[in-house]
C-alpha cells in the first residue's frame, strides 16, 4: 500500500469508522501474483480471476468523497 492508503487505513481506525478496503478487497490484491506466475507457467495463457464475494462485488457500498479537510 501506498502511504495515502496507509494514512486513510489508521484514519478509519481511529475514528472508529468503516475502511476503504474490506477482506475480500485485501484478498484480491493478494491473488495477483499468483495467477501471475500460474499464466506465465502456462505460456502466458489468460488465467480466470477469482470472485471471492461470490458476485457481491456488484451491490458494495459506494466510497465517500474524501476532500483535503477530511484528511487531518
Amino acid at each position: 500500500m501506498d502511504f495515502l492508503e496507509d494514512f486513510r487505513l489508521i484514519q478509519s481506525l481511529r475514528s472508529g469508522t468503516p475502511t476503504d478496503m474490506d477482506v475480500y478487497d485485501a484478498a484480491a490484491w493478494s491473488v495477483v501474483c499468483e495467477l501471475t506466475e500460474t499464466s506465465v507457467a502456462n505460456g502466458s495463457q489468460p488465467v480466470d480471476f477469482p470472485d471471492f464475494t461470490r458476485g457481491l462485488w456488484k451491490k458494495n457500498r459506494p466510497l465517500e468523497i474524501v476532500s483535503s479537510e477530511n484528511l487531518l
